[in-house]
């Protein structure tokens, strides 16, 4: 059995205050003096409860590294650049269909230091509040094709194969829009044999 110990940065969720919740939140590539470096994508899916019915007026949030993998936290002492224009943290609520949309930069990997040459793959941090902070869930979103992720000691502590491969989002086409930014799709289901893994339970 591998113990997996991760940063203190992992668990680490934006704090945004009391303020209403905002469209721009969303968008992490806004609100700064000049663009963010690297590839501009989309995330967007829906909110479920166990019977695949939709869970409307959730606050999720995200947060997630730079291009370069390091967080914008003191806690993070990665050699790589911190993107003045990119504070990698957002949030918005679900629709009356259970949907939520980022626009963000696709984050890089990182080292981490669990084990020798250990690299966290690419991933983004989600948070869903229900209807009280006891009720919080969180979980990580990766991305198709990363070979980091069967090496994650993170990924691998999740017994069950399938709830393994639900945390991969899909590249989704219609989702992509032309020369601007790339689409990927990912639902979160909050409960039954189907439920998006989160970092307090287990699944089997």
């Amino acid at each position: 059995m591998l113990v997996v110990d991760p940063e203190a940065i992992e668990r680490c969720a934006p704090v945004f205050g009391d303020g209403d919740v905002q469209p721009d939140d969303a968008d992490l590539t806004t609100g700064h003096s000049g663009e963010p470096i690297g590839e501009r994508i989309i995330v967007a899916g829906r909110v479920l409860d166990g019977k695949g019915k939709p869970v409307a007026g959730q606050l999720v949030e995200i947060w997630q590294a730079n291009s370069a993998g390091r967080y914008r936290h003191e806690g993070d002492q990665h050699p790589a650049p911190l993107d003045p224009n990119f504070t990698g943290a957002g949030r918005c609520l679900t629709g009356p269909d259970g949907s939520y949309r980022f626009l963000t930069i696709k984050p890089g990997p990182y080292p981490w230091r669990n084990h020798h040459n250990a690299w966290r793959p690419a991933h983004i941090h989600f948070s869903v509040f229900g209807t009280a902070f006891t009720q919080r869930l969180v979980t990580q979103m990766y991305f198709p094709g990363d070979p980091l992720f069967d090496l994650d000691p993170i990924v691998g502590s999740i017994a069950d194969p399938a709830a393994r491969q639900r945390l991969i989002a899909s590249y989704v086409h219609e989702l992509t829009e032309p020369e601007f930014a790339t689409g990927y799709g990912w639902d979160i289901v909050l409960s039954g044999s189907s439920r998006t893994w989160t970092e307090d339970v287990e699944i089997a």
